[in-house]
Formats: C-alpha cells, sequence, structure tokens
C-alpha cells in the first residue's frame, strides 16, 4: 500500500468542526491523503466572513475537489446546505466518486 494513496477532499458544513477532525484522522489512517477546509466559518474562524473572504474559500474549495479522486461528505443528521451541495454536483459533474459520513 505504501506509495498507492488515494486523495479525499472532505465537503459539509463547517459547523461539523469535530466530525471533520474524526474523519480527516480515519481516512488518513486508512491510507489515504485528505483534503479539508482551511477554516471553519460555522465554529469561530470569524475571519471567513469578511468581505470577499466566503467566496474565496468556497472557489478554492473547488480547487481542492479538482485534485482528489473522491469526495467524502460530512453530512451529520443527514444536513447538506447550499454551499455543500454545490461541492457534490460540481464533483459529480467532474466524475469524482461522492461518499457520505450518513448514509
Amino acid at each position: 500500500m505504501v506509495g498507492k494513496y488515494k486523495v479525499i477532499t472532505l465537503c459539509g458544513s463547517t459547523r461539523f468542526k469535530d466530525a471533520f477532525l474524526e474523519a480527516q484522522k480515519r481516512l488518513t489512517l486508512e491510507g489515504n491523503i485528505v483534503i479539508s477546509v482551511g477554516l471553519f466559518g460555522h465554529s469561530g474562524d470569524d475571519e471567513v466572513w469578511t468581505e470577499g473572504t466566503k467566496e474565496m474559500l468556497d472557489d478554492m474549495h473547488k480547487r481542492k475537489i479538482d485534485m482528489a479522486d473522491e469526495i467524502f461528505v460530512i453530512n451529520v443528521g443527514g444536513y447538506i446546505g447550499a454551499s455543500t451541495r454545490s461541492e457534490i454536483e460540481y464533483a459529480e459533474t467532474s466524475g469524482k466518486i461522492v461518499r457520505y459520513l450518513e448514509e
């Protein structure tokens, strides 16, 4: 397995910071390269809400999806917001595998 790593980008609401960190840890220990969010706006990283930053981060996350083999959606309680829905649609259009924390 050494040297053959799948790249997975995490997507989901940043209100689920603990679930992001747990998924990142688990997926990494399973032998994947995991790309996550840079800031957790809904969990206290207020810099997200300065002018232009949210838009930049949303676009940047699409580039992270471009780099990935698949995305892993953090959908605690089945919740998928508008930004995450947009990322899922982008990944599907790009031919990426989409997996979910909760089916």
